[in-house]
């Protein structure tokens, strides 16, 4: 599992020296670089290390995500790559590709207030290189996102998917159990000068299928820079589970990020 760490040391040394890389930031590129709709094109790394799971004693999993984000003057779209090491009961764990999926929001903006929506559908992609690693279906749902600056310096919203199963990979995969599950990520950042934030991003997750449940609640810090067009946005965030039903429930879980956004040009035009 030595791997596993590479990301969060980079992060780590990444923080350490932030203060001697790239210009500095305002207060809207520090909001920008913590928005999921910005309209920004963007590559991101994540990575979620977890050391203990319930119900299964000794056993650790990890997942390292590649996100990157493509917009239109309309629209964010997000895909998500997992490449997952889970364990196997009685023997070692398995590691590989985990199902890609793709979601696209139109974005709206509240007349008279801030406050920004997107909506639209979610795919997912039986692309799992083992069993253990996905759930052998294609599946569809729907994605919303809420985002609410409170001030220059603090920013909520939400984000929240739901998926079920639509169709079997294949013959083999047919018996396998159909799926219904949702995610909510309810998020905070406040900023605290210099760049860098107190923030919190833990993903609440559903499996409404076999009644499966993880609430976690985070608190970690963020740090944002520029570098010529670019804004890089990076984060540590220890996550610890507070509600809980079903084994292979995280107990505690190491979130690290790095993001890379490259905002888009504002449209000109004659008048």
């Amino acid at each position: 599992m030595k791997n596993n760490f590479n990301l969060k040391i980079t992060c780590i040394l990444l923080f350490f020296s932030s203060p001697f890389l790239g210009g500095a930031q305002t207060q809207e590129q520090v909001q920008m670089a913590n928005n999921p709709l910005a309209k920004a094109n963007s590559i991101g790394f994540q990575n979620y290390y977890t050391p203990n799971l319930y119900g299964l004693e000794g056993m650790s999993a990890n997942t390292f995500m590649i996100r990157p984000v493509v917009v239109t003057p309309r629209m964010v779209i997000r895909a998500t790559i997992p490449i997952m090491t889970s364990p196997a009961m009685r023997a070692d764990p398995v590691s590989g590709l985990g199902d890609i999926n793709i979601f696209g929001t139109y974005v709206w903006n509240i007349p008279k207030s801030y406050t920004d929506i997107g909506i639209g559908p979610i795919v997912v992609l039986p692309s799992a290189t083992d069993s253990l690693l996905g759930a052998g279906k294609y599946q569809a749902g729907a994605a919303f996102i809420l985002v609410q600056p409170l001030s220059k310096t603090v920013l909520i919203g939400t984000l929240i998917t739901w998926q079920t199963s639509v169709m079997s990979a294949n013959k083999k995969a047919e018996a396998r159990p159909s799926t219904s599950l949702m995610n909510f990520q309810p998020f905070y950042v406040f900023q605290i000068g210099g760049g860098f934030t107190l923030k919190g991003t833990a993903v609440w997750m559903f499996d409404f299928n076999n009644g499966h449940y993880s609430m976690p609640i985070g608190f970690g810090v963020g740090k944002v820079m520029v570098s010529g067009k670019a804004i890089i946005s990076m984060g540590l965030e220890p996550q610890f589970t507070f509600l809980h039903n079903g084994a292979g429930e995280p107990q505690f879980q190491l979130f690290a990020g790095l993001n890379i956004q490259f905002p888009a040009k504002p449209k000109t035009g004659k008048k």
